[in-house]
């Protein structure tokens, strides 16, 4: 079935679990499931290991650090390090470890720990674009777990609000406050959203308008 309804049947798998196509052409896809009209075989544990370490080294989103670093330091924002390329330099670490870190709790530890698979399983063209996009966004609350069963998705919320508590070991402390705290919280939901906006979506304008097929 599509979407995260129903148990799993058995499968045994004869590719890849990650899609390495990429949201116009550059930008990392590995954790979307696009056909979810099959049975999907859970992730190992090593696979959720390996999503985490490619999500976070993959040159678009290093890329994106170096980026963030530069708007943040144009204003001194969060973290504030500071002007100088040597606060720069301590932004782009900064952005690319909390990359990493909420990789490393969301899709390693706690997906581990809680049997949640950290992918996003599309809905897909068989349903109308509003159920769609509402189901693309819970998707942020809830998760599909090993068993194919849904559930709260404690790995994700779990997994940011873990990464973005670590960074107060290496934030300034101007940056280390609760409202501060809040709204990065509130960013990285926001981001995420748009995110799986973005999986759910982008598979069916390729097929339109660059005939890509999909599947």
């Amino acid at each position: 079935e599509a979407g995260t309804t129903g148990m799993l049947t058995p499968v045994t798998r004869t590719s890849s679990p990650f899609n390495d196509q990429r949201i116009l052409g550059v930008m990392p896809d590995y954790q979307t499931v696009r056909d979810t009209t099959h049975p999907v075989a859970p992730l190992t544990a090593k696979e959720k290991w390996l999503l985490a370490e490619k999500e976070t080294v993959d040159p678009f989103n290093i890329a994106t650090a170096f980026l963030t670093a530069a708007e943040s330091q144009a204003g001194n924002e969060t973290p504030k390090y500071g002007e100088g390329w040597a606060n720069y330099g301590r932004r782009v670490g900064a952005a690319q470890l909390d990359f990493g870190t909420q990789n490393f709790f969301s899709a390693g530890v706690l997906a581990i720990l809680l049997h949640q698979d950290p992918r996003y399983f599309r809905e897909g063209p068989q349903s109308k674009i509003l159920p769609r996009a509402v189901y693309s966004i819970s998707r942020l609350l809830i998760a599909r777990q090993d068993s194919g069963r849904e559930a709260f998705n404690a790995s994700n919320i779990g997994g940011m609000v873990l990464g973005i508590a670590a960074s107060n070991a290496y934030y300034p402390a101007a940056s280390v406050r609760a409202p501060v705290m809040a709204d990065r919280v509130w960013t990285s939901l926001m981001g995420g959203a748009v995110g799986n906006l973005m999986s759910e979506f982008w598979p069916d304008l390729q097929e339109k308008f660059f005939h890509h097929h999909t599947r």
